[in-house]
């Protein structure tokens, strides 16, 4: 149940819709349902049935109908992988993105992925944005060129010393045109990487593969920057070893030659008062060898794992931006969104009809930023869905001991369903609620945690 503080701050509509809910006879199995949604913010509600039989006999095994469920609904989590929508979803896809990214580093046995593509040829990449001005910020034990020492929570950093002469249109058409960046900066890669081999594509496609995980990350003054692991492989990805003269220097020294390429540009035409643009990287290119083990001088697949799932759960809300579309100016002072990242904002509703394939309207909550925030190639590791599937699996197998079904063959069941949508979200007394049983599951992950770390240190100290 919610503790005594946080009561303190509700308004008496929500508590009392609060006193309402745990009074009422389902309370245990609502609770229930929350708990196995790991204290969703935003559940969908279903209605419907499912009947198991057996296929000879047409004898029922099992029924199961949303009647006897509090308010004659089933409540699964959303899903949502933002961070600022749903803290225990994005959890769940932090936690997928992590496994997902570190077993292109170090391996995974239950997906097929060895664990000697742990020692091919990877680098931790961080590709950033040009400049669009000069922006208050804390470089190092030196003063701002404001001439200030900003504080770590300084609202101003990220924000322009001077914003009338700052680009705000250049930053968001960076922003909307980054996808497209990185894709001509991968296809650049490969060609320096076979260059720098002595060989042809074609000859490098039969030989060794580029593969890479990555995620978008704002920075503070509203430009896109990309974080990414990017690993050489033999041609069948990672069950096949590299070549020999595939190392992490001809890498890196491929990925500074593509990233400064010619190619590795986009032009956006002229149009009414905007002038042509030539977009690019930024010139702070970070390349950093990956091991699982660190030496001290490179970055271990844990940390890296870590830091890519912790930016696929966040987006441009980082800048003070809205979490979802906005539909006018209006909407921006309304809502209180920050000067800077406002008139980034109003940046993409005044480019919008220049460049209307862009989309940049739709996209102004974005800052602009139109693409997919966590990519990966084809063959770096497992997929997100085959994570969920996992999950799902795992959770049916518990399904079917808590009914007594074990001992039957999958394959002489026959399993009717019918369900239907009937809502999104909770009542104010439900969701303070539900964010109790957050904070409760949150804190039980963290002593868990914090218990197997004290463990692993008496083993150590032990050994």
């Amino acid at each position: 149940m919610t503790d005594t503080a946080s009561l303190a701050g509700l308004d008496p509509a929500t508590l009392s819709d609060m006193l309402r809910v745990a009074g009422a006879p389902g309370f245990d199995r609502w609770q229930e349902q929350i708990h196995r949604t790991n204290g969703c913010s935003n559940p969908i509600h279903l209605t419907g049935w499912t009947l198991t039989q057996d296929k000879t006999t047409g004898v029922t095994l099992h029924r199961y109908s949303t009647e006897t469920e509090p308010g004659g609904r089933l409540r699964v989590a959303c899903g949502n992988r933002r961070a600022s929508r749903c803290p225990a979803c994005a959890w769940t896809y932090a936690g997928d993105t992590y496994h997902l990214i570190r077993a292109g580093l170090a391996g995974d046995d239950h997906r097929d992925i060895p664990a000697a593509v742990g020692d091919h040829p990877g680098v931790f990449l961080t590709l950033t944005a040009p400049s669009f001005g000069p922006v208050h910020n804390r470089p190092g034990t030196r003063p701002c060129r404001c001439g200030s020492h900003h504080p770590e929570d300084d609202p101003s950093l990220g924000t322009p010393l001077d914003p009338d002469a700052y680009d705000y249109e250049g930053s968001v058409l960076f922003n909307n045109h980054a996808g497209q960046l990185w894709q001509r900066f991968t296809t650049r890669l490969r060609r320096e990487i076979a260059a720098h081999a002595g060989l042809s594509q074609r000859e490098l496609k039969e030989v060794a593969r580029i593969s890479y995980g990555k995620v978008a990350e704002f920075q503070k003054r509203g430009a896109v920057h990309f974080h990414a692991v990017v690993r050489l492989d033999g041609p069948d990805g990672p069950d096949a070893p590299p070549p020999s003269w595939a190392t992490t220097e001809l890498l890196t020294h491929a990925i500074q030659a593509a990233a400064a390429h010619s190619y590795t540009t986009v032009t956006v035409p002229a149009v009414a008062d905007q002038p042509s643009r030539r977009l690019r990287w930024g010139t702070q290119l970070d390349i950093r060898p990956v091991k699982a083990f660190g030496d001290g001088s490179d970055i271990t697949e844990q940390a890296v794992a870590s830091y890519i799932a912790k930016y696929a759960t966040k987006a441009a809300e980082s800048t003070g931006s809205l979490d979802r579309r906005v539909g006018n100016r209006e909407a921006l002072l309304l809502l209180g969104v920050p000067d800077h990242t406002r008139r980034l904002a109003e940046a993409c509703f005044d480019l919008d009809p220049l460049y209307p394939d862009r989309r940049l309207m739709a996209w102004a909550h974005m800052l602009g930023f139109r693409g997919h925030f966590s990519t990966k190639s084809r063959r770096y590791s497992t997929t997100l869905g085959d994570l969920r599937q996992t999950r799902a699996d795992y959770r049916a197998a518990q399904e079917r001991t808590a009914r007594g079904l074990d001992d039957i063959e999958p394959d002489t069941v026959l399993v009717l369903s019918s369900w239907q949508y009937a809502g999104q979200g909770h009542s104010p007394g439900e969701a303070a609620l539900a964010a109790s049983i957050a904070r409760d599951i949150q804190l039980n992950r963290e002593t868990a945690r914090e218990a197997l770390r004290d463990q692993l240190a008496l083993e150590g100290a032990t050994a």
